[in-house]
């Protein structure tokens, strides 16, 4: 857990990933995500995640489009629509399955939004040497089956195994492990 590496209690995360309801009727979700977004960037104060907000969400949504692209084409050479999600439901979004399927995977996307940062500290904008290092995710080493690949075959497995489990000849989908 990426919260966990940096030196971030974690309990109350672990707690909240568990008692998900159908629905987040306790609205779990929304207080484990509020306490990560607290706490990813412990140097910016009053950070809030937002589609247009300020500096860094440019970097975060850029390392996300990355990550959607990555998962859709994926999704796709498995034989699997990225239109039809599972959790996400939007007439006007043609990525639901992509959005379902990134989710384990945006750790990776945060920690190389983090590296970016940390390396370049001055620059809030996407300038070319940022966009150089967000477009490194796809090599980004993630665990799977007890390997380790690059991300880019990582989504690879996990879009597979849920085109396998969807045909009836699995039961679980392939997901990564995130151990920093």
């Amino acid at each position: 857990m990426l919260l966990k590496e940096m030196g971030v209690p974690v309990k109350n995360m672990l707690y909240w990933s568990k008692s998900v309801l159908s629905g987040d009727s306790k609205n779990h979700e929304a207080r484990a995500a509020a306490y990560y977004w607290e706490n990813i960037l412990q140097n910016k104060e009053n950070f809030r995640r937002e589609r247009f907000g300020i500096y860094p969400n440019n970097f975060f949504n850029y390392a996300y489009a990355v990550l959607r692209a990555i998962v859709a084409r994926n999704l796709v050479g498995s034989g699997l629509l990225p239109t039809l999600g599972i959790h996400h439901k939007n007439k006007y979004n043609a990525f639901c399955l992509a959005d379902d399927i990134m989710e384990p995977y945006r750790p990776f996307a945060d920690k190389t939004v983090l590296e970016t940062m940390k390396k370049y500290p001055e620059c809030q904008s996407l300038e070319k040497e940022i966009k150089a290092m967000l477009l490194s995710l796809p090599v980004t080493d993630v665990k799977i089956s007890k390997q380790t690949r690059p991300l880019m075959l990582a989504v690879s497995e996990t879009t597979s195994s849920l085109a396998q489990c969807f045909a009836g000849k699995r039961r679980k989908i392939k997901y990564p492990s995130y151990n920093g």
